[in-house]
């Protein structure tokens, strides 16, 4: 038998998978067993594809690992919870062998490590197909609870935490899940509903919308563009590569006014963008005053 096998890869993920005082039971046995702490639970699940959501020729796999636990990590972040342990289901080519395994296995225990999540199984498998990762995270709430994308009310201030568009340049896979942020958000105000820009914001925003059961108005001249939308070159203007182009993973969320203007007194948290509005649909003002429907944009898979 080789030496580079599924339990030689099972082995990688064992030696660095880190303990946690819930974790009863790791990797090694049927199945990994944890104790809750009694605070409501979290669950999410992705799955990756190569060529849909990365590239292998243009990135490492070290990264594509890390992106396949950071977009779990930035659901559990729109919810405002702290991560604590992932599941991971790899479909690996047989073509690219044992050391491209090990290498995806080091990126993502790498970003567990960084926000103190706990690998505790999963699966690994073979194939002649592309490279498939499937992560299941589980969270936890904090003492406020969950955050969801169903209390948005009329009047509420709109919020982003950081620059949009272009994330085709390299964001999508080097972003940093806005864990922290959410948490200290959390802290400071009283959010009342939040979701993660993973399918960008003229998509994302219309979920929160739709599940809220109001409108909103974004102000155009306030949205943040990013760097890297001011740098594509595809005939599209960077505002609408900030609404459009997904995988921002920012954070989009509502507070009152008053909570909002504590956000705005304290510098380089959130940018404030628009407002709640009780009429349905969304609205964007232009920099001549002129107010526009928005319509629904960004990624959407189709069947």
């Amino acid at each position: 038998m080789s030496d580079f096998n599924e339990l030689a890869l099972i082995d990688c993920f064992r030696q660095r998978s880190t303990s946690s005082p819930d974790l009863r039971v790791g990797i090694g046995d049927d199945c990994a067993v944890w104790q809750p702490s009694g605070a409501q639970l979290l669950f999410t699940t992705d799955v990756l594809m190569e060529d849909v959501d990365f590239r292998v020729a243009e990135t490492t796999p070290q990264m594509i690992g890390r992106k396949s636990l950071a977009v779990n990590l930035s659901d559990i972040a729109a919810m405002a919870g702290r991560p604590l342990a992932a599941l991971v289901g790899l479909v690996l080519p047989k073509s690219r062998g044992f050391d491209f395994a090990r290498d995806i296995s080091e990126g993502l225990q790498s970003l567990a490590d960084e926000f103190r999540a706990s690998i505790i199984g999963g699966d690994t498998n073979t194939w002649d197909g592309p490279l498939v990762i499937s992560v299941t995270l589980i969270g936890e709430a904090t003492e406020r609870g969950p955050v969801r994308r169903s209390g948005a009310k009329p009047g509420d201030w709109l919020f982003v935490t950081g620059p949009l568009g272009g994330s085709i340049l390299g964001h999508h896979l080097s972003f940093t899940p806005r864990i922290r942020e959410a948490i200290e958000l959390h802290r400071l105000v009283d959010l009342h509903a939040m979701i993660d820009l993973s399918d960008g914001l003229a998509a994302d925003l219309f979920h929160l919308l739709d599940e809220s059961h109001v409108g909103a108005t974004l102000v155009s001249d306030s949205i943040p563009i990013s760097n890297d939308a001011r740098r594509m070159t595809d005939g599209r203007s960077p505002l609408e590569h900030a609404l459009s182009d997904g995988e921002d993973f920012e954070l989009l969320f509502t507070v009152s006014p008053e909570d909002g203007r504590r956000l705005i007194s304290m510098a380089g948290i959130a940018t404030h963008i628009g407002t709640i509005d009780a009429a349905p649909g969304c609205r964007i003002q232009r920099p001549s005053g002129d107010i526009e429907q928005l319509a629904r944009g960004g990624w959407e898979h189709q069947f």
